[in-house]
């Protein structure tokens, strides 16, 4: 991507958020309407992420990398050379948006976005933050007091910071999973009509417990189900082969049909993923990441999606053969209950909601 700095009047807006796929979520389905309406669209993340590699799609959208550290929870030796990594990251972030001048910046989180709120915020450029999970990353928590509005996913979590701040909008859901066509998606993977189909999702990174648990039931599972398999960038297994079971690193452009022609997933409780898969009316079973590999925040995701009747939770600690298969078993027979919960969900149009947002922050600029 071309990394020219442009100098017109048109509106201007700097996007930010990395590290996994569902910190880039939120910024792809928003990014098409900017382009639409003629601004001028840049991305700011790490010089070799994910998000790197899925802004890439987007035609004419300046990529800027710059240098990064990552937020561990735990000990490690790079915890001692992350912090000049920010400080560097920051540093070019405020010569980079210096020159850009965006009137608006709009962070999705993930440690990459932490220098770059801060180089908006010494540029006096106007922040708007994302927080998708019930309670907000650490990065978010970081970037939160040099934001001017956090739009937020849970109603829950306008409780947890200042209601002049905080603005509940909603999931924002990617239109082009709505354009989904199920036959396309069976005939892609050389699938029939006549068996449901099995997705699981372990996220973009991908999930070695579940993707251990899959293959090693794969058989079995494919007695009642066709299954798509997406395992997470160098998870394949060629040791796997069946005719039914069809494993992806990742899927880009058929993702829509994929999921169009699932009857039930097996998901992460990322709050991206779990939004998409409710608005789009397929039954759940959701194993969160434990604690022990994070905060916390997809098993208070889940557990508010099974408050509802939207999933079943089998947590990562309590996961065995045994209640692995009952739980998929479980979520099956009652797909017909879920869905029918799934049909009582209320939601507005939160894509128009943040574009109306930022537009009103950047007529202030």
């Amino acid at each position: 991507m071309s990394n020219n700095i442009k100098h017109d009047r048109r509106r201007r807006i700097l996007f930010t958020g990395g590290g996994s796929a569902g910190h880039v979520t939120v910024n792809a389905a928003l990014i098409p309407a900017f382009i639409a309406q003629g601004w001028d669209v840049s991305y700011m993340g790490s010089m070799h992420g994910i998000e790197s590699q899925l802004i890439q799609r987007f035609s004419g959208v300046a990529y800027h990398g710059i240098s990064t550290g990552k937020l561990r929870r735990y000990a490690d030796v790079q915890n001692l050379k992350d912090p000049f990594r920010v400080v560097k990251g920051t540093l070019q972030a405020f010569r980079i948006i210096r020159e850009l001048r965006p009137d608006v910046l709009f962070s999705k989180g993930g440690f990459v976005s932490v220098p770059v709120v801060l180089g908006a915020w010494l540029n006096r450029v106007p922040v708007i933050i994302h927080e998708s999970d019930l309670t907000p990353g650490l990065a978010n928590r970081i970037a939160i007091p040099f934001a001017s509005k956090v739009c937020v996913t849970f109603k829950e979590t306008v409780r947890q910071m200042s209601r002049d701040k905080a603005v509940h909008i909603g999931p924002i859901i990617r239109e082009e999973l709505s354009r989904g066509i199920p036959e396309r998606g069976l005939k892609w993977c050389g699938f029939t009509s006549g068996k449901p189909v099995l997705l699981i999702m372990g996220g973009s990174l991908g999930s070695q417990k579940i993707n251990q648990m899959i293959r090693r039931h794969a058989q079995q599972l494919t007695r009642t189900f066709q299954i798509i398999h997406i395992c997470g960038k160098g998870q394949l297994d060629t040791t796997v082969q069946l005719p039914e079971y069809k494993q992806f690193e990742y899927i880009h452009d058929e993702l829509a049909d994929a999921v169009a022609c699932a009857d039930i997933v097996i998901s992460r409780a990322g709050s991206n993923s779990i939004f998409e898969f409710l608005a789009l009316g397929k039954p759940m079973l959701l194993i969160p990441l434990s604690k022990e590999a994070s905060r916390g925040d997809q098993i208070l995701n889940a557990r508010s999606f099974e408050e509802q009747g939207y999933c079943e939770v089998l947590l990562e600690e309590e996961m065995t053969d045994d209640s692995f298969m009952r739980a998929v078993a479980s979520v099956y027979a009652r797909r017909g209950e879920i869905k029918e919960s799934m049909t009582r969900m209320i939601t507005g149009d939160a894509i128009t909601q943040v574009i109306e947002l930022i537009r009103d922050i950047a007529k202030k600029q």
